[in-house]
């Protein structure tokens, strides 16, 4: 089987497609290179599409950004976040490293403590959590964030009828974000630490922690030195426990060069999309890495000009971050059987692949948007070298189905039954929007291996 190199040449006049190449891991070249027959083995037997996960690529993951972290001048204690991919193995590896868990349903709660992972090693977060998750939560000690006074009550009783006494952090709105629906405002927060101190025998307050979307740097900082501001503030009031300000996710990937990414925003029009799509907004494909923003974040200047990081250890407060993409990237990709290819170049100037599967295997379209680096072919039989521009459908009755709506050069023409690869997909795309629609079955994901001695990779099933 021969797997293509995509072809760089620049767009001109929207007549040829924009390469916009994934970067790649070299496990991930490895496995793309060296065992190219085993990846066509795996979609044959166990279906299209197929997840592919790297747990070992995940555990790279954790130390790199740990060591970013304390490279900055930060105490911060790493909960990988369940949402971002269902898959058991990396909460298996995330126990195995000593990592925590952060959740936001009973289901991933189960499942994290199934994997291995300490109750209080797990956060619990997600707006008005349910009584069941609750009654868990405080059964295995795990971290609770409280979004309102009605909730820290419900909790409170939990803890009451249980014996115990559950952690909390309080999640509070940000001077920047007044109107999210997220969180407690100021004089919620107030009213919820004089209430901890009321409950003291049922509540421990531990700290705050608030929501942000988008990829600010400067904005997760200044809301962070919020949050450290209300813990000195409880600490005044009674609440001595009151050490940790969790910051959530928000880490960026880099899926692409940025010298690319920039060109492609430079040229990228509605022409260069399967029926002149027009999106109005992409994920950061080419920003910074996730270990460079959290070195801007912990080093951002705050009051009185001191970073972030050094604020904190002037008051003893130990950050809780949320990673959940920025753990995943590159530590798994997507595998596509090709269906059937219209070809339409002479009439539209590009073919319409049509995959085996669907789109939801790949989430960007959740948030109406494509998922722009390009897929590798894997050709089964060689070809002449043509530039063969095609968008890829997928293979449902909806008219709104494109994996792909972008038209991508392919570097020769695609045929039935070769292979399309989605690289750097763990990180909310495989799983985070797919549907059983048409009765089809939820693709598998195929844990492998690539032990440096190994002559092969060693897979299992996901789960077993």
């Amino acid at each position: 089987m021969l797997i293509s190199r995509q072809r760089s040449e620049r767009t001109t006049a929207g007549a040829r497609p924009f390469a916009l190449p994934a970067l790649r891991h070299p496990t991930v070249s490895r496995l793309l290179e060296d065992h190219r027959a085993l990846l066509a083995d795996l979609l044959d037997g166990l279906g299209s599409p197929l997840h592919v996960v790297l747990p070992e690529v995940f555990e790279e993951n954790v130390g790199r950004l740990g060591r970013a972290f304390a490279g900055a001048g930060a105490d911060a204690d790493i909960l990988f976040a369940k949402k971002a991919n269902k898959a058991d193995c990396y909460v298996r590896s995330a126990a195995a490293l000593g990592v925590g868990v952060d959740v936001a349903s009973t289901p991933e709660l189960v499942k994290a403590l199934a994997g291995g992972v300490p109750g209080h090693r797990i956060g619990v977060s997600g707006p008005e959590k349910d009584d069941t998750l609750h009654t868990l939560a405080v059964q295995h000690g795990s971290l609770v964030a409280i979004d309102s006074l009605g909730e820290l009550r419900r909790l409170a009783g939990t803890a009451r009828g249980a014996g115990r006494r559950a952690r909390v952090l309080l999640r509070c709105r940000t001077a920047g974000r007044s109107g999210s629906r997220f969180g407690m405002s100021r004089g919620e927060r107030e009213a919820a630490v004089a209430l901890c101190a009321e409950l003291d025998r049922h509540i421990e307050l531990q700290g705050f922690s608030f929501h942000l979307d988008g990829y600010s740097a400067a904005e997760r900082a200044l809301a962070a030195d919020e949050m450290i501001d209300h813990c000195v503030d409880a600490r005044r009031r009674g609440a001595s426990t009151a050490r940790l300000v969790d910051i959530g996710g928000g880490l960026p990937v880099r899926y692409v060069e940025p010298r690319r990414w920039e060109e492609f925003l430079a040229q990228n029009r509605p022409e260069h999309y399967h029926a002149g799509k027009d999106f109005k907004d992409f994920y950061p494909y080419g920003g910074q890495t996730a270990e460079q923003a959290a070195h801007a974040i912990m080093t951002y200047p705050v009051g009185g000009g001191e970073s972030l990081a050094a604020k904190a250890r002037q008051h003893g407060i130990r950050f809780v971050v949320e990673p959940g993409r920025a753990l995943l990237d590159q530590a798994g990709f997507t595998l596509y059987r090709v269906q059937q290819v219209d070809d339409r170049r002479e009439t539209d100037g590009y073919a319409i692949v049509t995959a085996e599967g669907s789109s939801f295997s790949l989430s960007e379209q959740w948030f109406n948007s494509d998922y722009l680096p390009d897929p590798l072919l894997i050709s089964a039989r060689p070809g002449a070298d043509e530039l063969f521009p095609a968008c890829v459908a997928g293979s449902t009755c909806l008219e709104s189905d494109m994996v792909t709506w972008r038209k991508v050069g392919f570097p020769r023409p695609v045929r039935r039954g070769d292979l399309l690869v989605y690289l750097n997909t763990a990180g909310y795309q495989m799983d985070s929007n797919e549907s059983p629609f048409h009765d089809a079955a939820l693709p598998l994901k195929a844990v492998l291996r690539l032990d440096a001695d190994a002559a092969a990779p060693r897979w299992r099933l996901d789960g077993i």
